[in-house]
């Protein structure tokens, strides 16, 4: 049975943070890398997080800190990516250890930029990664909601199962349930796109569509979502589960999405730069539209969605005029 070892989680953000008290309930010791050292003399001092998730407490003694990735990378043997994607490259770059024979969970939902890859290809491209040693976490799992407990559903991908579901193990809780698949590619690219079909529902919100409306967009995108998944990588899959639909449903309904927000300000007439500013927090699916708009250019799949969402954040066109041509596009 493959043992998980020493867990470490890289990123300091709020999905990081309940990421972490899901596995130190569980294996009472983590190393935890944050590149801010005043926001981990704060929590030290505090016994919470200073910035994301303030309400969850956690055992200092249960958690080795530090502000060098290095260190924390050359001492354990699963890392746990939590950064926001655009950032990936810069952490990444101070990094001298190597990370072939880690294994390597990505929680992060969004593209690299510039690369136009999910964050599984990059590992293996770039740093050399097996396969078998990437794995992805996914699924509808607010981290506010983790935070308090609330039943949530989380999936493991990996091509290696024994991995997946030694990891799975490790997240299980009372309020955690997990199960495991080999489509780590596919629920990465999902991750993405729910991002962005959020967007969509936060600006046709903002425009004063109601529930009639929101309920014909999230169906007109899985179907979107089903037919890129196909066509980059065509294996048998129910994007019915979970960590697809699921997935999709909770960024595009919840008031926890932050994704949805930044789609109500530009539907409210926000321009980007200033919702940006006012959420003082990164909306993934604004990265995300561009790379998959790039990324759709090789692969001719029809997506109306992506296309308007596009649209509107990067050529500036009306959310009005935009949104009413998607209306007329569905049925």
């Amino acid at each position: 049975m493959f043992d998980c070892g020493k867990i470490a989680i890289i990123g300091g953000g709020s999905w990081a943070t309940a990421i972490a008290k899901i596995v130190v309930g569980h294996t009472h010791h983590i190393g935890w890398y944050m590149r801010r050292n005043d926001r981990i003399e704060d929590f030290r001092r505090l016994g919470h997080n200073p910035a994301y998730l303030v309400s969850v407490r956690f055992n200092i003694d249960e958690i080795e800190f530090s502000s060098d990735i290095n260190e924390i990378v050359q001492k354990y043997d699963t890392l746990v990516f939590v950064t926001p994607s655009p950032y990936l490259k810069n952490h990444l770059r101070k990094l001298k250890v190597r990370l072939r024979d880690k294994f390597i969970i990505t929680a992060i939902k969004g593209i690299v930029p510039d690369e136009n890859v999910v964050c599984s290809e990059y590992f293996h491209q770039v740093y050399d990664v097996p396969y078998e040693n990437l794995a992805c976490l996914a699924g509808p799992s607010h981290a506010e909601e983790v935070a308090l407990e609330r039943l949530s559903y989380l999936t493991v991908g990996c091509s290696d199962r024994e991995k997946a579901s030694a990891f799975a193990d490790i997240l299980r809780s009372n309020y955690i349930k997990t199960k495991t698949s080999d489509d780590v590619v596919g629920i990465e690219y999902s991750s993405v796109l729910k991002n962005v079909y959020a967007i969509a529902a936060g600006i046709c919100s903002g425009l004063k569509f109601g529930d009639n409306f929101q309920a014909v967009l999230m169906s007109n995108a899985i179907q979107e979502m089903s037919r890129f998944l196909k066509s980059v990588l065509p294996i048998d899959r129910d994007v019915d589960d979970s960590a697809y639909l699921g997935d999709l449903l909770v960024t595009g309904y919840s008031n926890f999405s932050r994704n949805r927000v930044f789609g109500t300000m530009i539907g409210k007439g926000y321009s980007v730069k200033s919702a940006q500013i006012e959420m003082e927090m990164i909306a993934e699916g604004y990265f995300g539209t561009k790379c998959m708009k790039e990324i759709n250019r090789h692969s001719h799949v029809n997506m109306p969605i992506l296309d308007a969402v596009y649209n509107i954040l990067y050529e500036r066109i009306s959310p009005q005029v935009e949104i009413k041509l998607l209306t007329d596009s569905f049925r």
